[in-house]
């Protein structure tokens, strides 16, 4: 995640009218609590504050992820908390949660390949350049059979400009999206779609939200993260077990 460079400042008013008519205050604008505030001076959006484990420090789910703050706002940690006594990664958990809701959101504009038995579903948030991505595709047939259905995201690697970015928008485009996936990570050319509306730039922000960095990555059911290419057979022996501790 990049790192974040910190800055501040603000205002408010009350007026009356000098007439026979009663007093009317004009209400005063709402001031921002001081994390929000510092936090959008630095372009991160706030979508939750609660609190952490640790005392007087503040767990914030903002776009870029999961971090933490004073209640002041004054100072910001990015790291991982962990619960050495219950061998727990608190901020895993947050960031679990998290996934599960963004994935949820963006349903209806994912390319999606269904088993026809299905056991479990993973959403894959991926590249068609991207060496390991291709590799799961190529083996599409091996998780549809496991019972896997396999819902990918986009998350151009190369960020939200130059050819990568506009071949993943021409294949959520396409006529048949889900064929244009297959014929793009099989190396062939993609065909370019006039008045193109993807949603390429949205799934990618969601993605470095959910901490991502690099493809493929998969999000469990349960909103845990598994970086990297995992083979069927390992991916559903892991599918599960989550399953049974649920």
């Amino acid at each position: 995640m990049k790192k974040l460079f910190l800055a501040a400042a603000l205002a408010c008013s009350f007026s009356t009218l000098a007439t026979s008519e009663p007093e009317l205050a004009v209400p005063s604008p709402m001031v921002a609590d001081p994390i929000t505030e510092q936090f959008s001076n630095l372009g991160v959006i706030v979508k939750s504050i609660s609190d952490s484990p640790i005392a007087n420090l503040k767990t914030v789910i903002t776009d870029k992820g999961v971090l933490y703050a004073s209640a002041d706002g004054k100072y910001l940690i990015q790291g991982t908390v962990i619960d050495l006594d219950n061998r727990e990664n608190i901020t895993e958990g947050a960031l679990s949660g998290l996934r599960k809701e963004g994935v949820a959101d963006y349903q209806e504009s994912m390319i999606v390949y269904k088993a026809e038995n299905e056991k479990h579903q993973i959403t894959v948030f991926t590249d068609i350049t991207c060496g390991y991505c291709r590799k799961l595709h190529r083996e599409l047939d091996d998780y549809l059979a496991a019972g896997i259905t396999v819902k990918y995201m986009a998350f151009p690697r190369g960020g939200l400009r130059g050819s990568g970015y506009e071949d993943l928008r021409n294949v959520w485009c396409a006529k048949d999206a889900a064929q244009a996936m297959t014929d793009a990570k099989a190396g062939q050319a993609v065909a370019k779609v006039e008045n193109c509306s993807a949603p390429v730039a949205e799934h990618y922000e969601l993605g470095q939200s959910f901490g991502i960095t690099g493809t493929p990555a998969i999000i469990l059911e349960d909103g845990t993260l598994i970086p990297g290419y995992q083979p069927a057979a390992s991916l559903s022996k892991a599918l599960d077990d989550n399953s049974k501790k649920s």
